[in-house]
């Protein structure tokens, strides 16, 4: 090996640092979000060509998308303005769609992100592909950072396939055939690897089941609300009696 380059007056200049070869969290966050972001392209598209099919303005789609930021709720909210329901109908329908988010609140890793302003995001962007894919097995070793650059390019994904999808107007829909399927198919991947990340725990995915099947044949008016709730009961009933074994034992 040669001698370090000298510097002005004799002293022996600093070796440059080396480079990391780890990849960054910015990096790590685009592999995380590229599979769910496949799935947010064609349901933006259909969002943003939605909205000027029913005579919105196309950056009405980009604003919804970057403000609103709620998915289904927004395929909702078209109809909503069209038809200028109160606001007051519309708050409620929000809180209806959007509650089952109290309960992700519960396990979401808040606790590792940094500061407020990153905490008040994270918050905002909680939507339920990034509540999966920063819940799993796998994801418990990330850190803050690289939570938030995930649910950064969820927002982005959502938000400029949804500005695209609206300047394209029907040409979308004129010439793409299962737009409709897109959300279906997505939330099955996902599903698929919350329960591979169980690891045996099937009464979990049993028990949510069970409360979506009674809920359908008990309160079929209001199937959602009453799945989540029986889902809910049905967990509690389950941790306590887990800790109740464990006590005794």
């Amino acid at each position: 090996m040669g001698t370090p380059p000298l510097a002005t007056g004799g002293r022996p200049r600093p070796a440059p640092a080396a480079r990391s070869a780890a990849p960054s969290e910015a990096r790590l966050a685009f592999k995380d979000s590229a599979g769910v972001g496949l799935g947010f392209l064609p349901l933006g598209l259909a969002f943003g060509a939605l909205v000027t099919q029913s005579g919105l303005p196309w950056w009405w789609a980009a604003l919804s998308a970057a403000v609103v930021f709620g998915g289904s709720f927004e395929f909702l909210l078209i109809g909503m303005v069209v038809a200028a329901v109160p606001l007051a109908a519309i708050a409620l329908s929000a809180f209806m769609v959007n509650v089952r988010h109290v309960f992700y609140a519960l396990s979401f890793p808040l606790d590792r992100v940094i500061g407020r302003l990153g905490k008040a995001y994270s918050t905002f962007a909680m939507c339920d592909e990034a509540y999966a894919l920063t819940t799993g097995e796998g994801a418990r070793s990330w850190s803050g950072r690289r939570i938030l650059w995930l649910q950064l390019l969820l927002h982005v994904y959502w938000a400029g396939s949804s500005t695209v999808g609206a300047l394209l107007g029907s040409r979308i829909l004129a010439s793409v055939t299962g737009l409709d399927f897109a959300l279906t198919a997505l939330f099955t991947v996902l599903a698929l690897d919350a329960v591979r990340d169980l690891r045996g725990d099937l009464p979990t995915p049993a028990l949510a089941l069970l409360s979506a099947l009674a809920a359908r044949l008990l309160f079929p008016g209001q199937m959602l609300p009453a799945a989540f709730t029986l889902f809910t009961t049905a967990l509690l009933a389950r941790h306590l009696t887990s800790r109740r074994k464990s006590s005794h034992a």
